[in-house]
């Protein structure tokens, strides 16, 4: 296997668990601005990895209404998990 075949294999599985990451995050808000049931055990996981994943920026804003806290506090941190985990994903591409 050519160091450049584990390289760009590397890359793909930084690009992939960032895109499950910021799933994980978009499928919480979505459940929360849909007011999913909390009890139902799937809705339970989402929301704890979600928390676990966001938990730098759960609370970051304080906007009134909970909805924006949550978008806001949930939806930053998908994105900068996509852009930092596709950044490194790219450089490794480039690089080898």
């Amino acid at each position: 296997m050519s160091p450049r075949y584990r390289t760009n294999q590397a890359g793909r599985v930084i690009a992939i668990v960032a895109d499950i990451m910021a799933l994980i995050l978009g499928l919480w808000i979505l459940m929360y601005l849909f007011d999913a049931n909390r009890a139902n055990d799937f809705v339970q996981f989402i929301q704890d990895a979600a928390r676990w994943l966001a938990g730098w920026s759960h609370d970051l804003f304080t906007f009134d209404e909970a909805w924006a806290r949550v978008v806001a506090g949930y939806g930053l941190a998908a994105v900068v998990y996509l852009l930092v985990g596709h950044t490194v994903a790219n450089r490794m591409y480039r690089h080898h």
